[in-house]
């Protein structure tokens, strides 16, 4: 059985009705959240916060303290020869650019760092290939650490950011996107089983320019992942797509805000997970504010869950807050389900074994958004990790173990 929803939220109502024409913002607004480059005003959370109420914060713990260090994971880049990289300060004027933290493990790395990764796509400039960053994690020494990607006026680039390894690490990702650039970013997180990793994900879409923003999250024991887009001037466009796989006792978080702060901007989002075996936990958020500025917007939020095994829990929860009455379009979905036992039924009819018809319908579920990330090499990782994380569940299933690695 699945469970959909389809709806405005009450903030949404409220404001179609002019709850917002005298100034007054609802009560929980997305609006309202604090955020910050002082760590003063963002305290530890005790989890019973809006922000925290979802997340494991005992598991969490080691990212919020006030001071982290450098040394628990690597960074390397291979870079498109047209693409400039760089290691700076923390105090160069081009970081912080897109936007404050808005959470506590977003303001502690933000002071923690003492350098930071700069990739830039010159104006004008199209990129010929991939430029890749590798974060590998060493140790479980609890580390900050921080990436801006910079798309100046008018360019086109593909980022990959590939996180491996065993990690504490709590990070921030700036992207700026100028005028009538085009830029792919995509985020793997592909750590191993103990790793914890929280990031910051700020963007900032400008004047006809494009952002697409990939998530894809398979390892580690939690992630949390906070992707913000503002938009900064008219004709900007985000598209916000994401994967997730939990197994087992893993953790994996994904809360999403897309400020539409000014006209005749569009954005979607579009994420998919499954997840499998006892204490297995995703959680999606995902926030659109539109404000009073915003008229002529366009916005839609879909995500859809896949419970494989008893014992995993999804927790969904679109929000969307629009302040004004002029927009294009305003919508969100959410669902929840088990496996389909009549697709499986209907394959199973079809002389297709029980076990290849499982892996048909998780593949069929995941098609569609690893044929729109659009980069090759990340694709076919996709396929090949959700292969293994079948076979996880094949086994549960046949009482048959999987195969070693």
């Amino acid at each position: 059985m699945t469970a959909t929803t389809d709806r405005t939220t009450d903030h949404s109502r409220a404001a179609a009705d002019g709850a917002h024409s005298h100034g007054v913002v609802p009560a929980g607004s997305r609006a309202e959240r604090v955020t910050s480059f002082d760590l003063a005003d963002i305290p530890v959370p005790s989890g019973r916060e809006e922000e925290w109420r979802f997340s494991p914060v005992s598991r969490l713990q080691p990212l919020f303290a006030d001071t982290l260090g450098a040394d628990g994971v690597t960074v390397a880049v291979e870079a498109a020869p047209e693409v400039k990289v760089e290691t700076v300060a923390r105090d160069d004027a081009r970081l912080g650019k897109a936007g404050k933290p808005g959470d506590r493990t977003a303001v502690s790395a933000w002071n923690a760092v003492a350098e930071a990764t700069v990739v830039t796509v010159p104006a004008e400039a199209v990129a010929s290939d991939v430029t890749s960053v590798r974060i590998d994690g060493v140790s479980k020494d609890a580390t900050a650490q921080h990436l801006l990607v910079h798309a100046e006026r008018h360019s086109e680039a593909v980022v990959v950011i590939d996180h491996r390894g065993d990690a504490l690490l709590n990070q921030t990702v700036e992207v700026v996107v100028d005028e009538g650039a085009h830029l792919t970013l995509v985020s793997v997180q592909d750590w191993a089983d103990g790793a914890v990793h929280a990031a910051a994900h700020r963007s900032t879409i400008g004047r006809d320019a494009r952002l697409k923003h990939v998530v894809v999250t398979f390892g580690g024991d939690v992630v949390r992942i906070t992707p913000d887009a503002t938009f900064t001037a008219e004709g900007g466009e985000v598209e916000m797509v994401g994967l997730y796989f939990a197994d087992a006792d893993q953790h994996q978080e994904h809360r999403l805000f897309v400020d539409h702060a000014v006209p005749s901007c569009k954005s979607r989002v579009t994420y998919k997970g499954a997840l499998q075996g006892s204490g297995a936990h995703t959680v999606w958020v995902g926030d659109v504010l539109i404000q009073a500025e915003a008229e002529n917007t366009d916005t839609y939020e879909l995500n859809r869950n896949l419970v494989l095994t008893d014992g995993a829990r999804a927790d969904s929860v679109p929000n969307l807050e629009i302040e004004t009455g002029e927009i294009a379009g305003a919508g969100h979905a959410s669902a929840t389900g088990r496996f389909d036992d009549e697709q499986l039924f209907y394959l199973m009819a079809r002389g297709i074994p029980e076990v290849d018809a499982r892996r048909l319908v998780v593949r069929g579920f995941f098609a569609e958004l690893i044929d729109e990330i659009g980069v090759e090499s990340v694709e076919e990782r996709l396929l090949a990790s959700i292969e293994a994380e079948l076979e996880k569940s094949m086994s549960v299933i046949t009482g048959v173990p999987a195969a070693a690695e």
